[in-house]
């Protein structure tokens, strides 16, 4: 189950801790004009990719295609996502956040994790072939699709993570937290300009654990490491999270709220205009949510929550003012193709006719990225 959601049913209302000041050259978003308004990004849909792990799929390329393109009921074809956030929590029992009660990663389990990423035939080699084949098919897209890679987070107390450059590694030292993140993320920047993905452009590096329960504070280091490869730093927290409410003093660049509405019929709708409030209040992007559940057929059927999220977008102009991020259970969107009964075509054609249209808004794209 999400570890989001699972934290959220737990964790239903928590204020930011008061933090020290600001580390030293943290930038607020060029693109947010005001205290009170949703957060763009030159990244107006961003679907999360979750991969790595061996309980996930390869993600080949033609596991990509209901995410880089959209086949209506009337026979239209057209470009989906722009943006593909690549994270995973855990893989072969072990956990890459905290508070999975799984023995921790440790510096092997993350070299796994960079060589699933960047395996050949699958994940962004794959995305990066589909989107060719596409082309053939519909022409250049006009816009270079984007993605996010993640950072794995230094988990605390750890003392057997490994060596790096000959010394072992404490992570409740900053400055070797800090060496570890610093190597990864050059893994990350160095294996991406050497991967030949013509069709992909690296935007940005995402913050995976989703509260700052741990590591509050040391996410302002990353971010410096960050911006100096010239990056965009993101987050997605869960439903009130412990520091969402001051995500910039954070070091981030651009936030999500969640609102963790799908997953819980017993939540009212109410969540979901209040979620857009507290986005609005503190100047974020939204999550839209659903999984397989979401399909008319299956049993004990979710379907009308994920009407429910575009409902609610549209009454708060969501859509038309904000950056979502979109988590669709992992294989959503490859099970909505797969099972196209009309009523499924209805819903999932909703949803692609409104992503395909936000494209077309360029107030979504902060002007000095045009």
């Amino acid at each position: 189950m999400k570890f989001r959601f699972l934290l959220s049913l737990i964790i239903l209302s928590v204020c930011c801790l008061e933090m020290p000041a600001k580390a030293p050259g943290h930038r607020k978003p060029a693109w947010q004009t005001t205290d009170k308004n949703y957060a763009i990004n030159p990244v107006r849909d961003l679907v999360l990719i979750y991969q790595g792990g061996a309980h996930r799929p390869d993600w080949t390329k033609d596991q990509f295609l209901p995410y880089v393109t959209h086949s209506f009921a009337d026979g239209r074809k057209e470009w989906l996502f722009d943006g593909f956030l690549f994270l995973e929590f855990r893989d072969n029992g072990k956990q890459l956040i905290p508070d999975l009660r799984m023995p921790n990663a440790c510096k092997s389990d993350w070299e796994h994790y960079l060589d699933r990423v960047f395996e050949n035939g699958k994940s962004l080699d794959a995305l990066n072939t589909c989107i060719t084949e596409q082309k053939a098919l519909l022409g250049d897209p006009c816009f270079k699709h984007k993605v996010v890679l993640t950072i794995l987070p230094p988990l605390p107390h750890q003392k057997d993570w490994g060596e790096l450059n000959g010394k072992a590694l404490d992570f409740d030292n900053v400055d070797d937290a800090k060496a570890a993140c610093s190597w990864f993320l050059d893994q990350l920047v160095d294996r991406f300009e050497k991967g030949g993905y013509d069709n992909l452009e690296l935007s940005g590096i995402y913050w995976v654990a989703e509260d700052m329960a741990h590591n509050e504070g040391f996410t302002r280091h990353v971010s410096d490491m960050v911006h100096k490869k010239g990056l965009q730093f993101a987050w997605i927290p869960y439903y009130k999270a412990r520091g969402y409410d001051c995500w910039q003093d954070l070091g981030f660049d651009i936030a999500y709220h969640q609102p963790n509405f799908f997953f819980n019929k017993n939540i009212p709708v109410s969540r979901l205009d209040e979620s857009c409030s507290l986005a609005r209040q503190y100047g974020m992007g939204l999550e839209l949510e659903f999984d397989t559940r979401a399909l008319y057929e299956s049993e004990d059927s979710y379907y009308n929550r994920l009407d429910a999220y575009m409902d609610a977008y549209w009454r708060n102009n969501v859509f038309t003012d904000a950056a979502l991020a979109y988590y669709e259970g992992g294989i959503g969107f490859m099970e909505f193709a797969k099972n196209p009964s009309p009523e499924n075509r209805r819903i999932i054609d909703r949803l692609a006719t409104i992503i395909v249209e936000r494209r077309r808004n360029n107030s979504l794209v902060p002007s000095n990225t045009k």
